[in-house]
């Protein structure tokens, strides 16, 4: 598959088909903690960048047999509002797959342009990002495109949330030492409450990310700082709890999964529904072929795809 990408048992959605609609990596940001590494295309413009039809097709080929899902969520290598379809693919699948709840994970430095939060207000739930609303931080963390601000991002999410019924959820990426001063952390309380999500998500490093000096923060710490923002409801985002997913057990969902994200062994187990011991044989056999490499993060080791790029 080149648009679709597990099922993986996502730690907050739980098992969940990837949709990539974006050129690897191309974003509108550049955050210093992203997964997928460096922003190679920083943009704001707004076009197909990979064919709605070709993404389609794939989508009714792996939904035909009705596999067990609970989420179809478009991720992976880029911010997928920057595709002009998105809102195309949520129609197909509201029209033909209406059993499946549909997520849209975005960094919300998009949603002041009313094209864009038309295009994703039929999704059932949708996870932006605000990450700091001081643009001294906002630069230091999300490094954006010329033109978005942080009360760009803030206006663009209120007016969404006055538009959009469904579940908002608001995630916000600790990063030491930048937004988790006392007046950064008021920043943002004050913002999330204007716009007023069903949910906080608190977030931290725990897989190498894009600069390698960022660390991620102890349980204790986001536990105080979501006391902090009190009186809006806040979640601590955990790991993967193992549960069996709908994914064939082929070094293919392997590799379409490590393309996007470096994993761990026990990671990549809880999303491919195997045992750790096949897991860990399969991956060998990839790292033996040199498409694999390894890096040391804080949760142990991480395997990634050698080469970061690809065609589409």
């Amino acid at each position: 598959m080149k648009y679709l990408f597990g099922p993986v048992n996502s730690r907050r959605l739980g098992i969940s088909l990837g949709i990539d609609l974006m050129p690897h990596k191309t974003c509108s940001m550049d955050c210093i903690y992203c997964e997928c590494g460096c922003t190679d295309r920083l943009t704001t413009e707004l076009r197909e960048y990979t064919p709605v039809e070709r993404v389609l097709e794939e989508l009714d080929a792996f939904l035909s047999s009705a596999p067990r899902l609970d989420v179809i969520t478009f991720s992976g290598s880029g911010e997928p509002t920057l595709h002009s379809g998105i809102g195309d693919v949520i129609r197909h699948l509201k029209e033909r797959y209406p059993q499946y709840r549909i997520a849209v994970l975005t960094n919300g430095s998009l949603l002041w342009r009313p094209e864009v939060r038309r295009a994703i207000v039929g999704a059932d739930l949708v996870i932006p990002s605000l990450d700091a609303v001081s643009q001294e931080a906002f630069g230091a963390i999300n490094r954006p495109a010329a033109g978005i601000t942080p009360s760009a991002v803030v206006r663009g999410l209120g007016e969404f949330r006055r538009e959009y019924s469904g579940r908002l959820i608001l995630e916000i990426f600790i990063v030491p030492g930048i937004n988790d001063t006392d007046r950064e952390l008021s920043l943002l309380r004050e913002a999330c409450l204007a716009v007023g999500p069903d949910l906080v998500q608190l977030n931290t490093l725990d897989r190498p990310g894009t600069e390698g000096w960022v660390a991620g923060v102890d349980r204790g710490t986001l536990k105080r700082i979501s006391r902090r923002l009190a009186p809006l409801e806040v979640e601590i985002t955990g790991t993967p709890e193992g549960r069996g997913a709908a994914a064939p057990d082929t070094d293919g969902m392997i590799l379409a999964t490590l393309r996007r994200r470096p994993s761990t062994l026990d990671d990549l187990a809880s999303a491919m529904g195997l045992s750790r011991e096949e897991t860990e044989r399969r991956v060998l056999q990839l790292k033996a072929a040199g498409m694999l490499e390894v890096e040391r993060g804080g949760r142990g080791v991480f395997f990634r795809l050698r080469e970061r790029g690809r065609e589409m």
